[in-house]
């Protein structure tokens, strides 16, 4: 090709394509990193999450804080609530952690090979709960929804910090089984999930439980705690030995906490500027490292901002 015509391609080519995307190019545009876009946020883009909506779990490895979903299971953030004001949980144990699956906690006779005459009492908490697996679209929260598509549900999005998949042909919209998420165990029957026994999604999304199962909550802070347990080696990995098991020192309302002593977190809003700032950095990433942006991001590789609350002076 003559000289000539060489320089005019490569003149047509940087017209069309970017500062930075050529595809022999060393030093490319740099995306914003999170840490960058959280520094700049504002005050009013973050929230104090409802202490009456937080529970705070102590292992012998540390404190567990989750944030429950009442506007999604109002029903089974009750009945938690109800458990945890009566100490049920307190002396029970992790019982189960499946790799990348679920960690899961709760009265270890209630295995199918426990002595169902142990069991532990659940006060006057309910035992049975109407599966609160889908909520109505109409009066639902505010919603930020995720253009990239999704393989399990028309749309995607978030709402109150949240994963939330709808269906706008139903009017239905539930939450979805991403990492770090709570969700309520129970046996074949729907309404056997009463909150008694909870798990935690410590691996891949197992978005097939969507609508299947109800989700009570998320973890906001402690997760390495619950993903980091011994796997069990026992069938869907439940430990064999109850030496194996983790102890539950105590599970709290943080409402019923003196100021003093109630973790001090903030949530991003997951209908703010920040938000979708963060969303598309993610979506186009370019650094260093990264030379090709997917140009896509699904719901639940989408991490949801927590920080530590700043004092007031």
């Amino acid at each position: 090709m003559p000289l000539r015509h060489c320089l005019a391609a490569a003149v047509v080519l940087a017209t069309i394509l970017p500062a930075g995307i050529l595809a022999d190019d060393a030093t490319p545009a740099h995306t914003p990193t999170p840490k960058e876009l959280l520094a700049k946020s504002r005050p009013q883009e973050w929230r104090a999450p409802d202490p009456q909506n937080l529970l705070l779990m102590q292992l012998p490895q540390g404190q567990v804080v989750i944030e429950l979903a009442s506007d999604f299971t109002p029903l089974h953030a009750a009945n938690i609530r109800t458990l945890v004001r009566e100490h049920y949980f307190d002396g029970l144990a992790i019982v189960r952690v499946q790799d990348n699956f679920v960690t899961q906690w709760g009265d270890p006779e209630d295995d199918d090979d426990g002595d169902k005459s142990k069991l532990k009492p659940l006060g006057s908490a309910k035992a049975t709960l109407p599966p609160e697996y889908t909520r109505p679209i109409e009066g639902a929260p505010p919603f930020t929804p995720l253009p990239d598509g999704d393989v399990y549900a028309p749309e995607v999005g978030f709402s109150e910090g949240f994963p939330v998949a709808r269906d706008k042909a139903s009017g239905q919209e539930w939450l979805a089984h991403c990492y770090g998420m709570v969700g309520v165990a129970r046996d074949n029957d729907p309404q056997t999930g009463s909150g008694s026994s909870l798990y935690a999604v410590i691996g891949q999304a197992p978005r097939g439980l969507d609508r299947n199962l109800a989700i009570a909550g998320r973890v906001l802070q402690g997760m390495e705690y619950l993903s980091g347990l011994p796997r069990g080696t026992g069938p869907l990995g439940f430990y064999d030995k109850p030496a194996q098991r983790v102890a539950i020192r105590s599970v709290q309302l943080v409402s019923e906490l003196p100021p003093a002593q109630r973790p001090a977190l903030e949530v991003l809003r997951t209908d703010s500027a920040t938000f979708a700032a963060l969303i598309d950095a993610k979506r186009h990433r370019r650094d260093d490292f990264y030379r090709n942006p997917a140009g896509k991001v699904d719901l639940c590789s989408v991490t949801l901002p927590v920080r530590e609350a700043k004092a007031t002076p």
